[in-house]
């Protein structure tokens, strides 16, 4: 059992990336003695040495990699399938949900190059499981990988997986109060993308207010209003991308 988030996963290699470790771990009366948090700080570094090893593998290949992150269904999957469809840059994708290879499928029918992680219990990938997923990636030819993290808008906002770019989706049926309430996920991101943004005129969804409670968490934090049906905003979407790859 996970004693941060809860969570169960098989095996040794369950490890939580925290900027604030031992004040999470202090914070947790279960965990205070000082060997329990001996224990626990060493656990946390082999996610975080994993984790640059992930981003070695990466840059070793001239591949820049994002972590999309998000609540179910707000949109991930068709997001990249809307990429697929237009963008000039080949990518990858590394697909982790709990159970089902259908996200893969789906992208895979696209001819994407695409590897799926399912999980079982746990609810968020760690560095240990996309290094596992990095050497079942073809990633000849590619210059992107996307890592569409499990659906959740909690723990995996405290991993590392070894990406260089985290991309937090929020759709416009999910409401407008999520930043402010999920505030850790929304703190690390880079870019936020507000999704579903035809949806805007059947929801009370004050997309101002998000933008403000966003850079208010963040104010280096990067937003766009996408729709994955409208291939103007998809364009800008794919902008950004080409953007960040010239960047680097």
């Amino acid at each position: 059992m996970c004693q941060d988030c809860g969570c169960t996963i098989a095996g040794e290699e369950h490890h939580h990336h925290h900027d604030e470790k031992l004040e999470i771990i202090h914070s947790n009366p279960q965990l205070n003695d000082k060997k329990t948090v001996e224990v626990i700080t060493k656990i946390l570094d082999k996610n975080d040495r994993k984790a640059i090893n992930n981003r070695k593998h990466f840059e070793a290949k001239n591949i820049m990699s994002i972590n999309l992150m998000s609540s179910p269904g707000s949109g991930k999957t068709t997001l990249l399938e809307s990429t697929a469809k237009l963008a000039q840059f080949k990518f990858g994708v590394i697909e982790g949900d709990l159970e089902t290879n259908q996200d893969a499928d789906r992208l895979k029918a696209l001819g994407v190059e695409a590897y799926q992680i399912t999980t079982g219990t746990a609810c968020h990938l760690d560095a240990f499981m996309v290094h596992k997923a990095i050497h079942n990636l073809n990633m000849k030819n590619l210059s992107v990988v996307f890592v569409e993290n499990v659906g959740n808008l909690v723990c995996p906002a405290s991993y590392d997986i070894g990406t260089h770019l985290n991309i937090v989706l929020l759709s416009i049926p999910e409401g407008d109060d999520k930043v402010s309430k999920y505030p850790v996920m929304f703190k690390n991101a880079d870019l936020l993308l507000i999704t579903k943004v035809d949806l805007k005129e059947h929801f009370d969804f004050n997309i101002d207010g998000v933008k403000r409670d966003a850079r208010n968490l963040n104010p280096k934090v990067d937003i766009l209003e996408i729709s994955s049906k409208d291939e103007g905003s998809i364009s800008k979407w794919l902008n950004y991308i080409e953007f960040k790859k010239s960047m680097r």
